[in-house]
């Protein structure tokens, strides 16, 4: 039966989609926002909610919109080896090395080691690793139930969890909205565009993308029209979802300031909030939220994971890359979240403009004709920037390049010069292919 024909379906989809999504980041981040950017609080959760919302929705109807059945096939439009070198590398960032493992140990920070106190030594997250990853295996394993599982099980119970304590913050703010910190005092709008980066949504887009068109293929939708109406339904529900509780957090974030002051991290503010709230048991009602949160998104990133390395490599069983991106994440996982996320941001600031430049392209295919130069050069020149936001966001400063590109390139300041490279890439590309295109026509006529 068509999806079309059935709202449950879609809802039911929705709501996987969303808890897909929604994982670490999404928790710590926007109330971190909150905190910091204080009384422009709702100019940087727009910001937030561009990258943490708008582009991961797009990312999703972009794979509908390509036809295409996989990010390697897309990406591949740019060169058939760039598709392999960009697929591997967002899998790998969004999988083992950074995301999944994070899962765990945000889970274990904020859900767990609130009942065993700061010197509890490295036992306790080991053996709690081990628990959460066996978990997110024994469902990875039976990827046909994911629906069910995720969309009628445990996003329900995420949803109910997190509002309750949304709703005692709206009905009883703890305290007035203070000032911003120096970092959210000009271009707040723009702070929150690039903390919306470490939520890794616009990436894990493409792969849950998948997951999703996969789903409503299964259902009975065959072209592409109905694929695309009924990706919009999905998307729609879950980017409500996301932003209505994105913005619920930065708010929580925003209030809390005056009351318990300016906290090291996101995990430490929702500790916090709930411990107000609800005293001893609002550890409780933390940790259901941020474990369901945390177990959905490494499941799926998991699944997702596993499907395109066995599909790169299918010497390598479905089951055996479960197994092995599962164990590598309980290592990773051991290193601990501060270590994690220092490490990450550089490879995400490098990465994330690659990935919306392709999904920016991808929209405009049509309009271009597909010519694979508008691809190429638009990357190239976008890659170029990212690698230098990558190491400036490393620590390591060209200070040459930092000088020339701050001079000629708008934004470069607040991490988004890669823009205009990428415009006049495409065009670049487009008249190479025109050019080209015109040699060709005359090459023949001169030889006749």
């Amino acid at each position: 039966m068509s999806s079309r024909n059935s709202f449950s379906f879609i809802v039911s989809v929705g709501f996987m989609l969303f808890a897909l999504f929604f994982g670490a980041g999404n928790l710590i981040f926007p109330v971190m926002l909150g905190q910091m950017a204080g009384e422009n609080v709702w100019a940087a959760n727009a910001g937030f909610i561009v990258t943490g919302v708008g582009l991961p929705i797009l990312g999703v109807l972009a794979l509908g919109f390509s036809g295409k059945s996989d990010l390697q096939s897309l990406a591949g439009r740019v060169h058939p080896i760039y598709g392999i070198l960009f697929t591997s590398a967002l899998y790998l960032s969004i999988g083992p090395l950074f995301a999944i493992p994070r899962t765990a140990t945000v889970s274990y920070e904020i859900g767990i080691k609130p009942f065993f106190g700061e010197n509890a030594g490295f036992l306790p997250l080991l053996i709690f690793s081990l628990i959460f990853f066996l978990i997110t295996l024994f469902f990875s394993l039976r990827s046909s139930k994911l629906v069910d599982v995720i969309g009628k099980i445990l996003t329900p119970l995420l949803l109910l969890s997190i509002g309750v304590l949304i709703t005692f913050v709206f009905l009883n703010p703890i305290g007035e909205i203070q000032a911003p910190t120096e970092n959210y005092l000009n271009n707040a709008f723009f702070k929150g565009f690039q903390e919306g980066y470490l939520t890794m949504d616009a990436l894990a887009a493409f792969v849950f993308g998948i997951i999703i068109i996969n789903t409503i293929k299964n259902r009975g939708e065959v072209t592409k029209k109905e694929i695309m109406t009924s990706s919009l339904k999905v998307a729609l529900i879950a980017g409500v979802l996301l932003a209505t509780i994105y913005s619920s957090l930065a708010y929580m974030g925003a209030t809390s300031v005056s009351e318990l002051g300016m906290l090291d991290n996101g995990g430490a503010v929702l500790a916090a909030v709930a411990a107000h709230y609800f005293g001893s048991y609002g550890n409780a009602l933390l940790s259901i939220i941020v474990i369901a949160a945390c177990l959905t998104t490494s499941i799926g990133l998991i699944t997702s994971c596993a499907a395109y390395f066995n599909k790169l490599v299918p010497s390598v069983s479905y089951t055996r890359w479960a197994i092995i991106f599962t164990i590598f994440s309980t290592i990773i996982a051991n290193f601990g979240l501060s270590t994690l996320i220092s490490i990450s941001v550089p490879v995400l600031v490098t990465l994330y403009p690659l990935a919306i430049a392709l999904l920016v392209l991808t929209f405009l295919h049509p309009l271009f004709k597909g010519k694979k130069e508008v691809y190429q050069v638009s990357m190239l020149l976008t890659g170029i920037v990212s690698v230098f936001d990558g190491l400036n966001a490393a620590g390591i400063k060209v200070q040459a390049i930092n000088d020339l590109f701050t001079t000629i390139l708008p934004m470069y300041s607040v991490g988004l010069g890669w823009i205009l490279p990428a415009v006049i890439g495409g065009v670049i590309g487009f008249i190479i292919n025109v050019v080209k295109k015109a040699n060709y026509q005359v090459s023949p006529a001169e030889n006749n």
